[in-house]
């Protein structure tokens, strides 16, 4: 090195910071590599800390690089002054730059208001949560499309969540004032009914100057299926009122034809196949939500994948105190569970591996 430091002494000046430069670039690599890039299974949320990890492990070491670099105490304050000047300015000027989307999606994970396979509704727009990213987050559409929502539109706007315990669904219908609403409501009850909803109710929600506008509405437990539930109660709403001989004829009917006083305008067959009113494994939503469900999915396994490694943990400090008439059953659900931990693993694995053309 002596030769070295002779030949090129403005190189052996700077030779600790060159080294302390390469060391930083390759623990920050290969971190990089060992907690994110490798971890082809981790979902957005699941690489959020990960990648603030790797965030603070740059800053650390541009710091220390800092004081590595042969200059004067003075200089060196002056860029570190700098540097908070910066920072300080960033952050003073994050509404306008992505670093307030890292901070709204934070926010939204500390909040926790909505996850992977939800419903939800922001503005006119309405799907599943497929993705919930560092910037963004992804629903899904009933029409199969992707729409991407920074995360800064979404702590500035009102979001619906549909509960996964259930929720409520309704139809509205006007009706003219010669119908007893009695009849009406007693009608409306049993088309609910039909598609069972529970709970269900009829409001009137508005009495206008040719007709009634009635409200039915009822609690859908599963809510997979919302949006086929919605049109299967549109459907017996029409049906059961045309079976019992209601006209739907408001707010106004227009007709050029003429027709006596004892015309009905009901369709001739108004039977309708129940099977053909429940949301099976073919209904629209399996195909206009499949990503959105894929990722529900993968969530669920995630879920169960840690819920049986933090078991496997506590079950070997037991085994370290159990007697020995515990220790087969022990050992027998460490088995057990290690055997899903691998399954787990690999559907995981395939499960993201697969997805990856979609993105």
């Amino acid at each position: 090195m002596e030769w070295l430091s002779n030949t090129f002494p403005l190189f052996s000046h700077y030779m600790p910071a060159l080294i302390t430069a390469a060391v930083i670039v390759v623990i920050v690599w290969t971190s990089n590599r060992f907690l994110i890039t490798q971890r082809t299974n981790l979902g957005a949320e699941a690489k959020l800390p990960r990648q603030l990890l790797i965030l603070g492990l740059t800053l650390v070491g541009i710091l220390i690089l800092l004081f590595q670099i042969p200059m004067s105490e003075v200089a060196r304050g002056q860029i570190l002054g700098l540097l908070g000047i910066v920072l300080t300015g960033v952050i003073g000027l994050s509404s306008t730059t992505f670093i307030t989307n890292i901070m709204a999606g934070m926010m939204l994970r500390v909040v926790r208001s909505f996850r992977s396979g939800d419903f939800i509704r922001i503005g006119d727009q309405f799907g599943k949560v497929t993705d919930r990213g560092l910037f963004h987050t992804e629903i899904q559409t009933e029409d199969r499309d992707l729409t991407i929502f920074p995360n800064l539109f979404l702590i500035t706007t009102p979001v619906t969540v549909v509960r996964r315990s259930g929720t409520i669904i309704s139809t509205t219908l006007s009706l003219g004032y010669e119908i007893p609403r009695a009849s009406i409501e007693a009608l409306l009850i049993e088309a609910a009914e039909e598609v069972k909803l529970s709970e269900c109710f009829v409001q009137v929600t508005e009495i206008g100057d040719y007709a009634v506008t009635y409200r039915i509405a009822g609690f859908l437990p599963e809510v997979k299926h919302l949006l086929t539930a919605r049109s299967n109660l549109r459907k017996m709403v029409l049906d059961v009122l045309h079976q019992n001989g209601i006209e739907i004829v408001s707010p106004s009917f227009m007709n050029q034809r003429q027709y006596g006083l004892e015309s009905r305008f009901i369709p001739t067959d108004t039977s309708a196949k129940q099977d053909d009113l429940v949301a099976s494994d073919d209904s629209p939503e399996t195909i206009m939500f499949d990503k959105a469900d894929e990722a529900e999915e993968l969530d669920q396994f995630r879920d169960e994948l840690e819920r049986r490694k933090s078991r496997n943990q506590e079950l070997s400090e037991l085994l370290k105190t159990s007697s020995e008439s515990d220790t087969t059953s022990i050992k027998a659900e460490v088995e057990s569970n290690e055997q899903r931990i691998l399954q787990l693993s690999e559907i995981i694995e395939t499960k993201t591996s697969d997805s990856k053309p979609e993105k």
